[in-house]
């Protein structure tokens, strides 16, 4: 077709060798970084980052596209990198059962796909010019192009979905990118009283990031053969641990430093969204201010600042990460069934590591 382009035999080996050169160091620098030095000790120690590399040049090869606007975009999203816990976390849990890397690892890059194109999307919802300090899509092409990419990476992770061994993984993350939607459109619309925004914070939670979390490890078990009670318990952990993920997450949005977060304290304040540990501040405080926030649609700076040193003072945080605490508890209490092995260690460890990461 015109406009369209066919790569040789050589010209895909060219593609093939770059993929393998970028993804390695696409996964060096984003596992270097001081907010992932725990993850990277973790990692090594369970003899995970040669999958991980792999899944990284996977993940490039299938940005390429016969678009060069969308192959640019595309690869300029996987280049930005982060964590790649959540293929992480499909790899190790396929570690409990049989595992062989050519069975998980296009469920763990399906992951790590859908991740991509939810953020690509959700930055052009909320208009976001940056995301972790990296311009995003929309904010360096334009708006169709970042819709483009996003739809671009959903239907890449079908397609890594259709490759994977066992047809429930196509079911478990096909459910959690329903699930993510549906969280995307139930946002927090209170603070108060207590038990109508816990309800609220916690399903769209549940719906936004903990979901994609379970349908990462269910995935990973299936692929390693695991059985429907294994798939299960590995499906509630992952449930509780994205609880917790983003417990922190919110935490941090608190106290955290802006050069490791890439944006200032107090962003969701500035942005009007409701999270536990201003719910649990407005709980525990009579303060006129800290409502004033709430209710106003444009705070100053001095606002922003003052509401945060009040959520901190009120004890806010330290609430949320008691609650972070709790389901990270009751994430490792679902791997009491599995002997032990470096992989359930490590995912223990995991669990561990979200309550303490600083970034």
């Amino acid at each position: 077709m015109a406009g369209h382009h066919t790569h040789s035999p050589a010209t895909e080996s060219a593609v093939a060798l770059g993929a393998r050169i970028s993804g390695a160091e696409t996964l060096s620098r984003s596992l270097s970084t001081g907010q992932v030095a725990g993850l990277t000790e973790l990692f090594t120690r369970a003899d995970l980052i040669p999958d991980l590399l792999a899944v990284e040049e996977l993940l490039l090869r299938r940005a390429a596209s016969r678009s060069e606007l969308i192959a640019s975009a595309s690869t300029y999203t996987v280049r930005a990198g982060g964590k790649r816990l959540r293929a992480a976390l499909a790899l190790l849990a396929a570690r409990l059962g049989v595992y062989h890397l050519s069975r998980v690892i296009h469920a763990a890059a399906a992951v790590e796909l859908i991740q991509a194109a939810s953020l690509v999307h959700d930055d052009l919802v909320d208009q976001a010019a940056r995301r972790r300090g990296q311009v995003t899509v929309h904010a360096r092409w334009d708006n169709d192009v970042a819709l483009m990419v996003g739809d671009h990476f959903f239907a890449l992770a079908a397609g890594e979905m259709a490759l994977s061994p066992d047809p429930r993984i196509i079911t478990y993350y096909a459910q959690a990118v329903q699930t993510i939607v549906e969280g995307e459109l139930s946002p927090v619309l209170v603070a108060e009283p207590l038990d109508e925004a816990l309800h609220q914070y916690f399903y769209k939670t549940g719906a936004k990031t903990a979901s994609l979390f379970e349908a990462a490890c269910k995935a990973g078990m299936a692929a390693g053969g695991g059985s429907d009670a294994q798939i299960a318990a590995l499906g509630r952990y992952g449930f509780d641990l994205g609880m917790a993920f983003q417990i922190v997450d919110d935490v941090l949005d608190f106290i955290g430093d802006e050069r490791t977060l890439g944006k200032p304290a107090g962003n969701d304040l500035r942005q009007g969204t409701i999270t536990l540990p201003l719910i649990y501040a407005l709980a525990r405080s009579d303060s006129p201010h800290l409502r004033a926030i709430v209710a106003h649609n444009n705070p100053t700076e001095n606002q922003v600042r003052a509401a945060v040193n009040e959520v901190i003072a009120a004890g806010g945080v330290e609430a949320a990460m008691d609650e972070a605490r709790r389901f990270v508890a009751r994430a490792n209490d679902q791997l009491a069934g599995f002997p032990p092995s470096v992989a359930l260690q490590t995912l223990e460890d995991i669990a561990c590591f979200v309550v303490s990461r600083e970034a």
